[in-house]
């Protein structure tokens, strides 16, 4: 039995997230399951790095399984790539060791979530950005992204309620990039609980809006209650960016 790993690129706006489901064959890994099992002849079991909601995107989404195959990375490359939806898109595909395992040997993450910053809307990004038509003070947001490196519990930035689980994480960087209309918020960390890139947006916009000051971010943090943070923004401008290993 050989291990290969895939690095995935998918628009997530027509499906229900990353993981499989038993009452719909509308997800990514569903769609990766059923042409690999038709590659080989018999069930294929694929393993994500994590789980990217329904209309998330991926721009460095990496997986992998074990197969019986003849063929070779570049062999499967084409063969995925040819009869894959032209929303999904496999960039490359690599033999690895038997022990590999995309999540669980995954080292940090690296999202990044877009704002166009207009009151016109932006046709030909609509489906990757989300649109915030009030004035941002990009400034005081990354006062407050300071506030929220580091290690802590983030449990108000988590949508899975509580859980023997542990919520700490460690959030090495949130970098705002400013471009004309457009905002560009790069999260980076070795892992991030369920919503929790979205809770953080939600959070930071609250900011940039004035509804909230930037030194609220530690008090919310120490709440550890969902309540205290903001608003879930929507799926669309969110991305996968890339998987990191060692």
């Amino acid at each position: 039995m050989r291990n290969f790993k895939f690095t995935l690129q998918y628009e997530g706006t027509r499906y229900q997230g990353w993981q499989r489901q038993e009452s719909s064959g509308n997800t990514i890994q569903g769609k990766l399951e059923a042409l690999l099992s038709k590659m080989c002849g018999q069930p294929v079991r694929v393993q994500g790095s994590g789980r990217t909601d329904a209309g998330v995107h991926a721009a460095g989404q990496v997986a992998n399984a074990h197969m019986e195959t003849d063929k070779t990375p570049e062999e499967i490359l084409e063969y995925m790539n040819t009869y894959l939806p032209e929303d999904i898109a496999v960039i490359r595909v690599e033999e690895v060791a038997e022990r590999f395992h995309s999540r669980l040997n995954a080292k940090g993450k690296t999202y990044c979530y877009r704002v166009i910053n207009s009151a016109l809307p932006n046709v030909f990004d609509r489906r990757y950005t989300y649109r915030i038509a009030e004035r941002l003070d990009v400034e005081a947001m990354r006062e407050a992204a300071g506030l929220l490196c580091g290690t802590h519990d983030f449990s108000a930035f988590t949508s899975a309620g509580r859980s023997k689980k542990s919520a700490v994480r460690t959030l090495e960087e949130i970098r705002i990039e400013a471009r004309g209309e457009e905002i560009d918020f790069y999260f980076s960390g070795n892992g991030f609980l369920f919503h929790m890139v979205r809770i953080l947006m939600g959070t930071l916009i609250e900011v940039g809006l004035g509804r909230r000051g930037a030194g609220e971010m530690t008090e919310i943090l120490n709440s550890r209650k969902r309540e205290m943070s903001g608003a879930l923004v929507p799926a669309c401008g969110l991305t996968l960016m890339e998987v990191r290993y060692k």
